[in-house]
């Protein structure tokens, strides 16, 4: 029926494997060792719901026994085992060449210091952030500044052959045992030891060749979702979505929250939190609402709370009890029951399915009633995920669901849900180190209460902010409760904030072919949209210490602002690690020189989003258009620089091929003061992995053939570029024509930084495309307009504006810098204009 992968065991090579007395050692990889302890000798080959995959290739490694003693040796590692049941002083996995000098080993049972940003596990994530304000403690993850973590495995049920589940013995130990653990037998023990190093990308590779692949989100999923808690009818929420067309605020996915279902019931049955039936009050014909929403080109989720069961006031009761052997005119009340494959088949058959016939696209499943079934050690809300991300994979679909984390393995069952979020600045200054961390257990999609769910207080400048960072967040689901005060149209929250919330709304969609080029990145090569900046520099010790910055797919790195701006510079402010190399401004067009610590201040209107240099980013020219297709106008913004880029696009299928085209960029000093670019475009091979395939074939599937499309208009934005001296654009060996668009009227040149906009018409990806530009002049930085900038937004009094402007106008570097703190200036306003006074300095000449 449901299977994890294709129902099969998938177990270790035997040659991997010792065995003694009790234990069992399977040496996976090099730095990825499996430690088992079972008293009756029975191991687990099975699945589990965590691991699906043990099929490695056999590593090297030696064994060296002595009497009892055994010491196992790899090219990283070595383990030591006294011989008998686990203990910290008889077990350990020792690191060769470990980066903290002072704790090399990993000893069973032992507890480490963890104060970061130092020493300690670097955290995975949470179940839920319900009824959190702020900050809440994280599970552990996979990755440690010592180099070393383990993934306990003990207490997950099995997979079945068949696809279902099973309890583990009572020892702990596998299906297998005939007899289980008697009395006073020691626990089982399943652990697996990452003994990486700081190579956590490496960590990663073998996390999700143990677990199973991320899976390839839909492209809608990348575009804004609009989801409120509130009691919509038909002509009411079409309405809404005229409106937003109208204000030209786009959004890929619909979220009903609850009231779409039948909620005042019989207070003999319960309450109305569990339904399943239309309130047809509301929406009289669900199939026209439905084909409304799709009209509009949006996808559709259902909010669901399944626990109380299936009643007889459901329209789904009569066949769901007849399935089940119940007599529909008893009445009786069908419990829910995960565990029970008879109940799970009419769940599926008679309850979800008919609604899907009707239109809907995948479920919102907002379980919040414990962790506890029939089944010793399977959580209902795991079991919830699997089924219905496996069930929504049927009939060639690409499989989706959304639903709360439930521990590791997770994240083969995208998109997560992080529960009601409190809408309050400490809980935005906790998300984005939440969601980045949560990459360190595999988790890669979560989605968030974008503006904060309930409580908290009206808050304009928090709403925009936080759609900020949205924007810059895995998944941007707008949402809200059913207080009419809390809502997230952009209109309710005032001129500014509105303003910048529909801005950065349209931003989002103009972002979807560089978001759905990560998330293809996440599937195949297990590279996380949103990362620590650790998981890139892992031997720097900056990038331990700023936990909110991080990296957002191949080429961005952002800094959210998550704090109020200050009341007299009118300006936010984060301070922010940046590697090594140049940095650009993806709003201001500023640049900054890396591989040290600044301050990064910003009006409500911009974001600090910075870009590598020598980066292209591939981007929808028009956000109105669908984000479920691939765009006809698209648009490379080139970062000027010397760099190697990317961007995939496919046919939208359930498993689809990926069209991957490399995009090389050269970039040198050419005669007098302009710079010579080139851009080399070409077509990659497809790789032929599936959306729900083994990411870790991908490469050795590659065809090399040719793979791309015919673009109808191809725009080229040269980043900070005001001129060029000449231009030459080849297809396939042979001239096409290249104009210079003057004014360029599309969201890319409306929402980012000044660019030189360069475009061509049928442009042909699957044949080698060259860009050449000689004499590219860049714009000049005009330090004297941002400092009056700074000073015109400010509100301080005008007589210190005045001789802040005056020496402004005549000093400059450091001896401006002197005069300005002179003034008494408010400090966050002086590190605004020191800010822009820096970045004047370190600004490319040509």
């Amino acid at each position: 029926m449901f299977s994890l992968s294709d129902g099969s065991p998938r177990p270790a090579a035997a040659a991997s494997q010792i065995t003694g007395p009790g234990y069992r050692f399977t040496i996976l990889t090099s730095r990825l060792i499996r430690l088992e302890w079972a008293d009756d000798g029975a191991f687990v080959d099975e699945a589990t719901a965590v691991v699906t995959n043990r099929d490695f290739p056999v590593p090297g490694f030696t064994v060296e026994r002595d009497g009892a003693s055994l010491t196992v040796r790899t090219e990283h590692v070595e383990l030591h085992h006294d011989g008998g049941p686990f203990t910290s002083s008889g077990l350990s996995v020792t690191l060769h060449g470990a980066p903290d000098i002072h704790y090399a080993a990993w000893r069973f049972g032992e507890d480490l210091p963890q104060y970061l940003p130092r020493r300690g596990n670097l955290g995975g994530t949470a179940r839920t952030l319900d009824e959190v304000d702020g900050a809440c403690p994280l599970e552990p993850g996979i990755l440690s500044t010592y180099g070393f973590a383990t993934l306990d495995d003990s207490a997950s049920v099995l997979m079945t052959p068949d696809g279902w589940v099973a309890p583990r013995s009572r020892s702990g130990a596998g299906s297998r045992s005939g007899s289980g653990g008697g009395a006073g037998s020691r626990p089982a023990h399943d652990l697996y030891v990452f003994a990486h190093g700081h190579d956590y990308q490496g960590a990663l590779d073998d996390y999700f060749r143990l677990t199973g692949a991320p899976p390839l989100v839909p492209r809608h999923v990348l575009g804004n979702w609009w989801s409120r808690f509130w009691r919509y009818d038909h002509d009411g929420y079409l309405a809404l979505l005229d409106r937003f067309d109208a204000e030209r605020l786009p959004f890929s996915v619909s979220v009903i929250d609850m009231d779409w279902h039948v909620t005042d019931v019989d207070p003999a049955l319960g309450t109305g939190w569990t339904g399943y039936t239309w309130n047809r009050d509301l929406f009289p014909d669900p199939a026209a609402f439905l084909a409304a929403l799709h009209d509009r080109g949006l996808a559709v989720t259902l909010n669901v709370h399944p626990a109380d069961g299936v009643r007889r006031h459901e329209d789904a009761y009569p066949a769901t009890a007849r399935a089940l052997g119940v007599d529909p005119d008893s009445g009786v009340a069908i419990p829910f029951d995960i565990t029970d494959r008879a109940f799970v088949d009419a769940y599926l058959d008679h309850v979800h399915h008919p609604l899907e016939d009707e239109g809907v696209d995948f479920w919102w499943l907002d379980w919040q009633s414990g962790g506890v079934t029939r089944v010793p050690g399977l959580d209902p809300l795991w079991m919830l995920n699997h089924v219905h991300h496996k069930d929504s994979g049927r009939g060639g679909r690409r499989p989706l669901t959304f639903s709360r984390y439930s521990g590791p393995g997770s994240h083969r069952y995208p998109v997560g849900f992080s529960g009601d979020t409190i809408a309050t600045w400490a809980s935005l200054d906790f998300q984005p180190y939440f969601t980045s961390t949560a990459a360190n257990i595999g988790y890669f999609w979560w989605s968030h209460d974008v503006g904060g769910h309930m409580e908290g207080s009206t808050d304009p400048e928090l709403t925009a902010r936080w759609v900020q960072y949205g924007v810059f967040s895995p998944v941007n689901r707008l949402h809200s409760s059913s207080s009419p005060f809390g809502s997230k149209e952009p209109w309710l929250l005032g001129r500014e904030a509105g303003h910048v919330a529909a801005r950065f709304l349209r931003l989002r969609h103009v972002l979807v072919p560089y978001l759905y080029t990560a998330a293809w990145a996440a599937h195949e090569h297990r590279v996380p949209l949103a990362r620590p900046l650790y998981h890139a520099y892992p031997d720097e010790p900056e990038a331990y210490e700023h936990p909110n910055v991080f990296l957002f797919g191949p080429d961005l790195l952002v800094a959210p602002i998550t704090t109020p701006r200050d009341p007299e510079a009118r300006v936010g402010a984060v301070t922010a690690w940046l590697p090594e190399g140049t940095w650009t401004d993806l709003f201001t067009g500023a640049t900054y020189r890396g591989g040290r610590t600044t301050t990064l201040h910003r009006g409500l209107d911009d974001y600090p989003v910075l870009v590598r240099a020598g980066a292209v980013l591939p981007l929808a020219a028009d956000a109105t258009a669908p984000v479920a297709q691939d765009p006809d106008e698209l648009v490379l913004r080139v970062v000027p620089g010397t760099g190697e880029s990317s961007f995939v696009e496919d046919d939208g299928s359930a498993a689809p091929v990926a069209r991957r085209t490399v995009v090389r960029q050269t970039c040198r000093a050419g005669e007098g003061t302009g710079l010579d670019l080139r851009l080399e475009i070409e077509p990659g091979g497809p790789s032929a992995a599936g959306a729900g395939g083994d990411a870790g074939d991908s490469a050795e599937r590659d065809t090399g053939e040719r793979s791309g499309r015919t673009v109808p208009g191809l725009g080229f934005d040269l980043a900070g570029v005001t001129a060029v001296g000449s231009v030459s654009l080849t297809v396939g060996g042979e001239e096409h024509p290249v104009t210079v668009v003057e004014t360029p009227a599309d969201d890319v040149a409306d929402l980012l930084a000044p660019a030189l906009r360069l475009r061509a018409e049928g442009v042909d990806l699957t044949l080698p495309v060259v860009l050449t530009v000689a004499g590219a002049r860049r714009a000049t930085v005009d330090l004297l307009d941002a400092v009056r900038g700074l000073l015109a937004g400010a509100h301080i009094e005008v007589t210190t504006k005045d001789r802040a402007y005056v020496a402004a106008r005549s000093l400059t570097g450091l001896e401006l810098v002197d005069e300005l703190a002179s003034l008494g200036l408010p400090a966050v306003l002086l590190g605004a204009v020191i800010e822009a006074v820096v970045a004047a300095g370190e600004a490319p000449s040509d």
